[in-house]
């Protein structure tokens, strides 16, 4: 069975039904406007994810500050007091938050919305709607939860500000573009990822094992001036370096950071972007027959 992208209003005499359901012409097209019509819904899903995400918890929302807090203890830890790797002068505190709360986001994001086939595979089946729906409404959940860690961050940049160690610049300015530069990589990447796992679940356990070490090749626990000059070249090409260090730079007022490294991802992410809508839309129209 064919899934269908796309509706065409019909007002005839002859015709007794209001629109016709036909799949897009083209496999990069995304219809914004019949996405934007489905808003309510991006919004219902939004509010479903928020709500089940803490239901039956005791702790609720509070969950979201022992997260960052307690990986935050333990790569202060490990990462500062045994491996003593560089913050490059930042209190460790602030450094590991800082590369925590925005891998968090990117992590979460990636990894829900490489499933959202399969986990909604019932959904799909009954009713239509733009499939596009679905990764948009994890993407956008999971801001609230960038939110409120963000919010800790703030705090903790504003006492160590007080205290002299931090000097924040006018680089915080690029924070929305920074957020939308990682809401749109986790999409393209998640999108890209969903439709392989309607095909091969092996998919999905490697994609949350290459999301760990992927981690590890992005400056998140370490600032790229701690890295040999040879390595530097090749962990430029992660195009997640270059906003790392700036969210770093702005924030702690630390970093090896030019706007050439801020170019460079916003190319490579636009591309992974059009490769996932691509991949996206040719894989919604049949992903019925392969689940």
């Amino acid at each position: 069975m064919k899934e269908s992208v796309n509706q065409v209003e019909i007002n005839s005499e002859k015709n007794q039904w209001s629109s016709i359901i036909k799949p897009e012409e083209s496999l990069l097209s995304v219809n914004l406007r019949e996405v934007w019509n489905y808003r309510d819904l991006l919004f219902l899903l939004v509010k479903r994810d928020f709500v089940t995400y803490f239901k039956q918890t005791i702790l609720g929302p509070i969950w979201f500050f022992l997260n960052p807090i307690f990986t935050t203890i333990i790569y202060t830890f490990v990462f500062g007091s045994i491996a003593k790797i560089s913050t490059d002068g930042a209190p460790p505190v602030a450094f590991y938050l800082s590369g925590i709360v925005l891998w968090n986001y990117f992590s979460v994001s990636v990894t829900a919305t490489s499933t959202v086939f399969n986990t909604n595979a019932a959904i799909f089946g009954k009713v239509y709607f733009p499939r596009l729906i679905m990764p948009l409404a994890i993407v956008t959940s999971n801001l609230m939860q960038f939110g409120v860690q963000f919010l800790l961050l703030v705090g903790v940049v504003i006492y160590y500000t007080i205290g002299g160690e931090l000097q924040p610049n006018l680089w915080i300015l690029m924070t929305p573009f920074i957020v939308l530069l990682m809401a749109a990589f986790a999409l393209g990447v998640g999108m890209i990822f969903s439709s392989l796992t309607t095909k091969y679940k092996d998919m999905t356990m490697l994609l949350a094992f290459g999301v760990q070490l992927f981690m590890y090749a992005t400056p998140v626990i370490y600032p790229i001036s701690a890295m040999p000059d040879r390595l530097k070249p090749i962990v430029a090409l992660n195009p997640l370096t270059g906003i790392f260090e700036c969210f770093k730079h702005a924030y702690l007022g630390v970093g090896e950071f030019n706007i050439s490294l801020l170019i460079y991802p916003t190319v490579i992410i636009a591309f992974v972007l059009v490769i996932g809508t691509f991949v996206f839309n040719k894989v919604q129209r049949g992903f019925m027959d392969t689940i």
